[in-house]
C-alpha cells in the first residue's frame, strides 16, 4: 500500500551515519554497515533520536553514495568512515509505503514522476557522476525485527524540494 505523495515541510534534523559507495543490490552490505554504525553510537553513548534513514546523495545506477545513518540529538564530531551533520530543513515531496523493502525502488520512481507531473524541482544537479541530491531519504519507520510481516514494513520516501 502507498499514501498519496504530498508536499511537507520537514526541520533540520542532526544526525549521524557511515558514508559508503555501493552498487544495486546492496542489501547483502546493510548488516555490515548499520552494525557499524550501531556499534559505534553504543561505545561513544551517543543518543538516537529518530528511525534508521538511508541518504542518496549521488545517483549514478547502478552505483549509489550513500549515507546509512540515524538522528541523533546533537551533531557530534566523528572519525573518518562516519559522518556528522544535518538533514536540510525544507520542503519535501513524500510517500509513505507499507509493504516489502524489494518494492522501493518502484516506490521511488513514483513519488519522482509524481513530482515531475506536479512540476516540483527537486533540490538536485546532474553532472558526469550523476544526480547529487541535497536530501533524499529512505527513512525505515520500523524493521524486520519489529514487525515480522513483510507487509506491515513502513518507510517514508523523501526528497527535499528547491526553496
Amino acid at each position: 500500500m502507498l499514501t498519496l505523495p504530498r508536499v511537507v515541510e520537514r526541520p533540520a534534523i542532526p544526525y549521524i551515519a557511515v558514508s559508503t559507495r555501493v552498487v544495486i543490490p546492496f542489501g547483502g552490505r546493510i548488516p555490515e554497515i548499520m552494525g557499524r554504525l550501531f556499534s559505534y553510537i553504543s561505545e561513544n553513548q551517543i543518543k538516537e533520536s529518530g528511525p534508521v534513514f538511508f541518504k542518496y546523495n549521488l545517483v549514478s545506477m547502478p552505483e549509489l553514495q550513500m549515507e546509512f545513518g540515524v538522528p541523533v540529538e546533537r551533531q557530534v564530531k566523528v572519525p573518518d568512515g562516519f559522518t556528522s551533520g544535518m538533514l536540510h530543513a525544507g520542503r519535501y515531496a513524500e510517500v509513505t509505503y507499507f509493504g516489502p523493502y524489494d518494492n522501493l525502488m518502484s516506490v521511488n520512481a513514483v513519488l519522482v514522476g509524481w513530482a515531475r507531473e506536479s512540476k516540483l524541482e527537486f533540490d538536485s544537479r546532474q553532472d558526469v557522476q550523476g544526480d547529487w541530491f541535497a536530501s533524499r531519504i529512505e527513512t525505515y519507520l520500523n524493521s524486520p525485527e519489529e514487525e515480522p510481516d513483510p507487509n506491515k514494513l513502513e518507510t517514508t520516501v523523501s526528497i527535499k524540494l528547491k526553496d
